[in-house]
């Protein structure tokens, strides 16, 4: 059966199933054989017969013939619905549909190989009369469609796994990129708290500016005007003194929460210049208070 693309475990199988048919049909042409003895032992007693009487037993005859053959077959077609019973049972288990073409059972060609093989096969009468096994179709359980599916199994367990671990690590960098979005909101609300106090002190340069210069002008003038000037430019370095404290805690504080960020940078460089402006007018403020 090597031509028809078994492998060894089905062609045993085949094996199994023809020896099985094979000692079924010997039985049944036995008892055949049996009907004919029995007639030539009962009926055949007498040298002569008549025409009726012949007819009377060969009709007999093939009553009990054609009862024999009727059996054998139907005995045939009920054994193999229940081979494939068994074959469709196991395919059902690992959801497979099997499928049957009736045109090839008379399939002369196939037919012929099969015969060839029969002939071969129990071509030895010591072969033909050990003694059958009559094993369970083997399940499948170990090995063949359950092995791949248990394979596909693992694999996708394994990818599941994966994904899992994967989806982990998206969801760690998920919260960490909203924890970064959540400090850097923060500080662009100190940043623009800065940027207020950065307009306030411009603003009170600019006042201090304009004293300094009421104040040279008013110099000219008269001594209480020059007091008031001085008293209200001493004011106003008191404001500035107070700004600049305030000024101070804020780069600390915002030292401590815009450490690694740009605008950190970009703010400290301005409010050093600011400074340095600063510096300059007391500078011009100890020169106009040393020529008093």
């Amino acid at each position: 059966m090597a031509e028809f693309g078994f492998n060894e475990h089905h062609q045993n199988e085949a094996i199994n199933y023809m020896r099985f048919a094979r000692s079924k049909r010997i039985i049944r042409l036995k008892t055949i054989d049996s009907c004919f003895e029995d007639l030539k032992d009962s009926r055949l007693v007498e040298e002569t017969f008549t025409v009726d009487e012949v007819r009377d037993m060969l009709d007999g005859l093939q009553l009990v013939v054609r009862g024999e053959v009727e059996t054998e077959l139907i005995n045939t077609a009920h054994t193999n619905v229940l081979l494939l019973r068994q074959l469709f049972s196991q395919a059902e288990k690992f959801y497979l549909r099997l499928q049957t073409d009736i045109s090839e059972l008379e399939n002369r060609e196939l037919l012929e190989q099969v015969a060839e093989f029969e002939n071969t096969e129990f071509k030895n009468p010591n072969k033909t009369n050990q003694e059958i096994s009559k094993p369970k179709l083997a399940p499948l359980n170990e090995g063949g469609v359950s092995e791949l599916l248990n394979k596909e199994i693992s694999r996708l367990q394994e990818e599941n796994n994966k994904l899992k671990g994967r989806l982990r690590t998206l969801e760690t960098q998920a919260m960490g990129a909203l924890d970064e979005k959540t400090r850097a909101e923060r500080a662009l609300k100190d940043l623009q708290k800065m940027t207020t106090r950065s307009q306030e002190i411009t603003s009170l340069e600019d006042t201090v500016a304009a004293l300094q210069e009421d104040y040279q002008k008013s110099l000219s003038v008269n001594a209480a005007s020059q007091r008031d000037l001085q008293d209200n430019l001493v004011s106003a370095k008191h404001d500035l003194l107070r700004v600049q404290e305030q000024l101070s805690l804020a780069e600390k504080e915002l030292d401590r929460k815009f450490q690694q960020t740009s605008a950190y940078r970009n703010m400290k460089e301005i409010l050093t210049k600011k400074n340095e402006q600063i510096k300059d007018i007391r500078k011009r403020l100890s020169k106009y208070e040393s020529d008093e």
